[in-house]
């Protein structure tokens, strides 16, 4: 097992605002499908990366006292932090470093439909 964490599914009110987003946010690209009833957009991602896709429809509710999903924050995690509230989401832990001996930085923000979603990168 390479992940422990293989697929991952954000549950979203307005699929339309939801893209745009994590559009804005982490310039990502969908691929969109419909199936019983729920609206999906895919995370266009590389073969065999852990990826994951919005969902709109019922049993979906978004949550900021759910799991958490930490999207990886590329060179520095403070980039993609500096788009999420002029893209409609609030900052709810800045940048912030994990305790020493281990590496890294963290941030969470809650999105445009209201997860909690977190941030981490090395510097």
């Amino acid at each position: 097992m390479n992940h422990i964490a293989t697929w991952f599914e954000i549950p979203v009110k307005d699929m339309l605002r939801a893209k745009s987003f994590y559009q804005s946010v982490f310039n990502a690209s969908f691929k969109d499908n419909e199936m019983d009833g729920y609206l999906m957009a895919m995370f266009e991602h590389e073969e065999k990366a852990v990826s994951g896709m919005l969902v709109q429809g019922k049993e979906y509710e978004p949550s900021k006292t759910g799991a958490v999903v930490y999207f990886n924050g590329g060179d520095d995690l403070s980039e993609p932090l500096s788009r999420v509230t002029e893209s409609g989401g609030d900052v709810v832990i800045p940048k912030t470093a994990i305790e020493e001996g281990c590496d890294g930085y963290y941030a969470q923000f809650l999105d445009s439909e209201g997860n909690r979603v977190g941030l981490y990168s090395q510097h």
